[in-house]
């Protein structure tokens, strides 16, 4: 999860984070990381304080080769 924090001057209910949540001004919240560019894009009210991990790259996996009857 990534981590942002509040610059707005008063308190904001913000549902996504919970039911009824409530963020306080200069509060540090997690956010999904999918979700967290809609956050920061609001550059007046969010900043960035720890941005998404980068996804791990899946293993790949091949196919083992058939062996040659001589």
């Amino acid at each position: 999860m990534a981590r942002v924090r509040y610059l707005g001057p008063e308190p904001v209910t913000v549902p996504e984070l919970g039911p009824e949540r409530v963020v306080h001004p200069d509060e540090v919240v997690e956010v999904p990381d999918d979700r967290f560019e809609a956050y920061v894009c609001q550059t007046t009210n969010w900043e960035t304080v720890e941005e998404p991990k980068a996804p791990e790259a899946p293993v790949k996996k091949t196919a083992a080769k058939p062996q040659k009857e001589g």
